[in-house]
């Protein structure tokens, strides 16, 4: 099984997450979001799996730097432009496999994909 990791190669969360997956033999495939961004229907997927409350980061710089036009009436499309144009708008790392993803790298995310 295959991990595709949407990262950002300077994020400690995003370093953190895939030394823990290589550390448990899982193959991995990384995508750097700024360097590389993210295929829209990738994004669409995440967004219909968890909703854009999940995948917006809206403690981010890029967030604050918005205008107050595109921080009003989210939805799931409006979120899924946002985050193709800016890639670094979606929380990190995104860890998809087939049908199988999580959004960032809390205490119960290393289960979805570790096991014993």
């Amino acid at each position: 099984m295959t991990l595709t990791v949407y990262h950002l190669k300077t994020c400690d969360t995003c370093r953190k997450a895939i030394k823990a997956l290589n550390a448990a033999g899982l193959d991995l495939s990384l995508i750097d979001v700024r360097a590389d961004g993210i295929p829209p229907q990738i994004i669409e997927n995440l967004l219909e799996t968890h909703g854009w409350e999940v995948i917006l980061n809206r403690r981010s710089t890029t967030w604050r730097g918005l205008d107050a036009s595109d921080k009003a009436d989210i939805t799931n499309s409006k979120a899924a432009a946002l985050i193709a144009q800016h890639p670094t708008l979606m929380k990190r790392p995104a860890i998809v496999s087939g049908e199988k993803s999580t959004i960032g790298w809390t205490k119960d995310v290393p289960g979805h994909w570790i096991t014993d």
